[in-house]
């Protein structure tokens, strides 16, 4: 791997294969790991709260015998107290690797420039590349393979659905994406995927139909309709997104079995009902725990040098 993980498409799909191989190891052998990454350290800058990806980081490297220390709005203020130049320059000094969880892109692109350790993208407004490669493990894990299987994508093309785009693309699954019209995923994005999936076979589409997207799905995955920073749309955005709920009408288009994903945190009620979140198809759950399991494949794959 590269020295930062930012994007999924910094990835090749050998190192992703690599990743999810190792992941394997991880949860079947926790324990012939558990020294591996002693004596290092994991600084977690968080600008946006978190339950999964802060618990999971810190509890994944204290399993690797590692430590983590937690830095919250309040005692960075990241580039506002301190510039991201400077705090990368600092912070490079004393931890192993960082993670920053922020809004902006352009933070992770600056601290991972200025920063002379590993920089994981924890979340921003443009990509989550832990979770798309926790989900499409998750895929992998239940269905045995990846190839000729179809994740379909229900809703706001944010910043998940990007990842996500760049993970089944690079590891030939199937992906259909229904979005509102003006709610699409990043166009470059998109076309970029496109190419990718010419080269491992796998088929991307993009509709504003939930249930052409829905049909022969062997995954229906959605994410919330409004996320953090975009509170003053919420309700524009139940009257656009209205149509795009995975409730039981949805699934019964899909194929019979199908598995239910979600991020979370979930806004019951809204992109999926109740019924079918708990429904025995879900594994929203499994899908949390996994990552943990891979963002401590990618802790070592970047730190264990």
């Amino acid at each position: 791997m590269q020295k930062d993980l930012v994007s999924v498409a910094d990835l090749s799909a050998g190192e992703i294969n690599g990743l999810f191989k190792l992941t394997d190891e991880l949860k079947n052998n926790p324990g012939k790991f558990s020294k591996v990454l002693s004596g290092k350290t994991l600084a977690l800058i968080f600008q946006k709260p978190s339950c999964r990806t802060r618990v999971s980081f810190e509890v994944g490297m204290y399993q690797l015998g590692g430590s983590s220390t937690y830095l919250g709005p309040d005692e960075i203020n990241l580039g506002v107290r301190e510039s991201i130049h400077d705090v990368a320059k600092t912070l490079s000094r004393y931890v192993s690797a960082v993670v920053l969880r922020t809004f902006a892109h352009q933070n992770v692109l600056e601290m991972a420039k200025y920063s002379g350790v590993p920089v994981i993208n924890g979340l921003s407004d443009f990509s989550h590349p832990c979770q798309a490669l926790a989900d499409v493990y998750t895929v992998k894990e239940k269905l045995g393979k990846l190839k000729g299987k179809l994740l379909a994508y229900i809703g706001d093309g944010n910043n998940v659905c990007n990842s996500l785009l760049y993970a089944c693309a690079k590891t030939g699954l199937n992906m259909n994406i229904a979005a509102p019209k003006g709610y699409e995923p990043d166009k470059g994005v998109l076309e970029g995927a496109k190419k990718i999936a010419g080269s491992s076979g796998a088929r991307i589409k993009l509709t504003s139909d939930p249930r052409i997207a829905a049909g022969e799905a062997d995954v229906l995955y959605t994410d919330v309709w409004v996320s953090m920073g975009q509170e003053s749309q919420v309700h524009k955005k139940k009257r656009i997104f209205k149509d795009f709920q995975i409730n039981k009408k949805l699934v019964k288009l899909a194929k019979r079995g199908v598995l239910i994903m979600h991020c979370l945190p979930a806004h019951r009620g809204q992109e999926i009902t109740d019924e079918v979140i708990d429904s025995p198809g879900s594994i929203v759950f499994d899908q949390a725990e996994n990552r943990m399991h891979v963002q401590k494949a990618i802790l070592i794959k970047l730190l264990k040098k």
